[in-house]
């Protein structure tokens, strides 16, 4: 394993590839690899790009890396689908979302599955983006499935996030209010030659005049047509301003010390998980109790009342699980 990261430190895409699909699988050789990057790490400017589907945003993430590309970077793009009912995998691929990159050995794309994940993110694109960012990678793109206002995930995820809107999202603006103003720091009105695009971007402005987000950020509106590769140089540079200001006023510093910390909480939780419902597969009284919760004869929380109130039941299951670790 050790030679396999050296392998990609040293600029191997074979590696990575290898590498990420470890990651993606959860092998148990994961804990070794992230300790082998770490100090490889936190070179990378992280950028997500969220919003409701059928909004262009693998046209506007093409767009971008070609932007970055004309200025020297080496880019990342993780592109997360929808999860295959058939193969557990993504369904798009990557040769479909970004031809114009594909053979450019400056550009790393990878399609990622949701794999059942309600906030748009699979939880291992954490691992995958430090993979991207240990490689060499200047900026990572990370573009989400598109499940609209859950997407809360890609806060705690990259350093600037774009939510992109089209003129036909009406309605879903007002419902999606509150959401759009946790996660956007960038508004990208794409489709902007359609009707209507005018009277959004007029409405995402009284939205931030009368809820301003953080009076040290103005979020700017950038009205684009990604297709024709319009207003796109423009997002480019609110990213490019977006970064300055973190960096000069120290949040960028407190962002990732937060991000790490919410890392931290969700791979534990996602492991404890993963072993809990391993121990009650195998344990024939957790086995009853939810069985009995399946058929209703009794509620979730008396059940989770009466097994963590079962002293002996517990102790039995820590033992089991310590045997397990």
């Amino acid at each position: 394993m050790r030679e396999l990261v050296k392998e990609m430190l040293a600029g191997n895409r074979q590696s990575l590839a290898r590498l990420i699909t470890l990651v993606e699988r959860e092998s148990l050789e994961v804990p070794e690899i992230m300790e082998a990057i770490y100090p490889h790490i936190g070179k990378a400017y992280r950028v997500g790009v969220t919003g409701l589907p059928g909004g262009g945003k693998s046209t506007l993430v093409d767009k971008l890396t070609a932007v970055a590309r004309e200025r020297g970077l080496k880019v990342g793009i993780i592109a997360v689908d929808p999860t295959s009912p058939f193969s557990g995998g993504a369904v798009l691929g990557d040769r479909v979302r970004m031809q114009q990159h594909y053979l450019d050995e400056g550009v790393f794309i990878r399609s990622m599955a949701t794999r059942g994940s309600r906030g748009g993110l699979p939880h291992t694109t954490s691992a995958v983006m430090k993979l991207l960012d240990a490689f060499g990678k200047d900026i990572i793109f990370v573009e989400t499935v598109g499940v609209g206002q859950t997407e809360l995930d890609i806060m705690e995820t990259v350093d600037t996030t774009i939510v992109v809107l089209i003129p036909e999202a009406g309605d879903a603006i007002q419902t999606m209010k509150a959401g759009l103003l946790e996660i956007a720091d960038i508004f990208a009105v794409n489709k902007a030659d359609r009707p209507g695009a005018d009277y959004l971007v007029a409405e995402l402005e009284i939205m931030l005049h009368q809820s301003p987000k953080q009076a040290w950020w103005q979020i700017p509106i950038i009205a684009t047509q990604a297709v024709n590769d319009l207003g796109t140089r423009e997002l480019y540079r609110q990213i490019e301003c977006h970064y300055q200001f973190l960096q000069q006023s120290g949040r960028l510093t407190l962002k990732r010390r937060e991000q790490r910390k919410a890392e931290l909480f969700r791979t534990i939780e996602h492991k404890i998980m993963a072993q809990i419902i391993e121990l009650i597969e195998r344990n024939g009284q957790l086995t009853d109790y939810l069985e009995k919760v399946e058929r209703g004869e009794i509620d979730p929380h008396s059940a989770a009342k009466e097994i963590l109130g079962n002293r002996a039941l517990v102790e039995a299951w820590l033992q089991e699980w310590g045997q397990q670790g």
